[in-house]
């Protein structure tokens, strides 16, 4: 009985130590280049469904969803650079390979609505 603590106890650790550095290098790495990204001129594109973004979205970003990314992608640039978000980060990461795979070379994943709004206040990126 006293090695099953043991081993929760370690797989907690393990756990705790993976978000806080998932954490750290969120802030230090790639908030960074999400800001270098959006500075330079990225189109922020929101891949949530047209009623989330009526709902709310960050201020002049382009609302393409995931269910129809695959018919309107020809609406984007290939030479462009665009940042996706969505509500929780999956559909982000879903479109990003897929405008990949359609042959866009400058796509990122925003993660989360708050996560992008984050940085924009962060780093006083609203005009």
């Amino acid at each position: 009985m006293k090695t099953g603590y043991i081993i929760i106890s370690v797989i907690i650790a393990v756990l705790m130590l993976f978000f806080t550095f998932n954490k750290i290098y969120r802030y230090k790495i790639i908030d960074k280049r999400l800001r270098k990204k959006i500075i330079s001129g990225a189109t922020i594109l929101d891949v949530r469904t047209d009623s989330e973004y009526k709902k709310c979205h960050i201020e002049g970003s382009v609302n393409i969803s995931l269910g129809t990314i695959r018919e309107r992608y020809i609406e984007l640039d290939l030479t462009k650079t665009y940042v996706t978000y969505c509500s929780h980060g999956l559909r982000s990461i879903k479109v990003k390979n897929i405008l990949k795979d359609k042959g866009f070379k400058k796509v990122f994943n925003g993660g989360t609505m708050s996560d992008l709004e984050t940085i924009i206040e962060k780093y006083s990126l609203k005009e």
